[in-house]
């Protein structure tokens, strides 16, 4: 597993480095290939808080807890992401498909756009990611999974159509699909 540490206004000791990657490292065992972890640490008013990013195969999990001890957050934060863990691969596994953990895919280049003419947007920042073939009710799983109010994915349904699924306020779902005509 490959970690990434951050502390905002809270400074990383290296105990708690090799404790968080012991600990962070275990759930590891649940997947087939090797996952990346995004670990950021703060501390504010007596609070402590952690907040774990793991990517896998294209799948995200996230989870934040706050205690009033930084190693009971990193225990509390694991053992939240195990359950977030197995909860999705039963899922899949049971619902979706079989091979739902196996599938690759390739980047999806995104043309640059130079038009002068057009008013001025400052961006705060941009993501780069592939975009994968998934059944919506996957693309369901995994924003809620990530706690997003949207998400982008190839329908696999609709011949790999790009399509957004969002939630509603009324507590439902969408889905925004292209329709293939230019």
């Amino acid at each position: 597993m490959t970690f990434t540490f951050t502390g905002k206004k809270y400074e990383v000791s290296d105990e708690l480095r090799a404790y968080a990657e012991k600990k962070i490292g275990k759930i590891d065992k649940l997947f087939r290939i090797e996952s990346d972890a995004s670990v950021t640490f703060s501390a504010e008013r007596g609070r402590y808080t952690v907040e774990i990013t793991l990517r896998n195969n294209g799948m995200f999990y996230r989870v934040t807890e706050t205690t009033s001890d930084m190693f009971a957050s990193i225990d509390s934060a694991c053992a939240a992401l195990v359950r977030q863990v197995r909860k999705n691969k039963t899922r899949l596994e049971k619902r979706l498909r079989d091979g739902a953990f196996e599938r690759t895919s390739a980047p999806v280049p995104v043309p640059d756009d130079d038009d002068d003419e057009a008013p001025e947007y400052k961006l705060i920042r941009t993501k780069r990611f592939a975009i994968k073939p998934m059944s919506p009710e996957e693309a369901i799983l995994q924003m809620d999974l990530l706690g997003h109010a949207f998400f982008a994915f190839r329908n696999q349904e609709a011949d790999g159509a790009f399509s957004v699924v969002y939630k509603r306020k009324d507590g439902g779902y969408g889905m925004i699909s292209d329709d293939g005509e230019d």
